[in-house]
């Protein structure tokens, strides 16, 4: 699985892009977010701020119940970004 990171969110976890296997037990976007949260901790203070952290997967807006797979990409993003 490949997630990017972008704007300030990339300066939280230190890399703009890092290639992972999605773990046991993770299926929704929700549960992606609370695994990187724990490999990023200042991710995690971003994701528990309700509604700053978007996310796409395989470049389409989706909601955090959205299910995520192996080979997924998935963009985390806030509101509004710029350049």
């Amino acid at each position: 699985m490949k997630i990017l990171y972008f704007a300030w969110l990339r300066q939280r976890t230190g890399t703009p892009t890092e290639t992972i296997e999605l773990p046991d037990g993770v299926t929704t976007v929700a549960g992606l977010m609370a695994h990187l949260g724990e490999r990023h901790p200042a991710f995690a203070e971003a994701v528990g701020a309700g509604g700053i952290v978007r996310c796409a997967v395989n470049q389409r807006h989706v909601d955090r119940d959205h299910p995520v797979a192996n080979g997924d990409e998935v963009a985390f993003f806030p509101p509004v970004t710029g350049g």
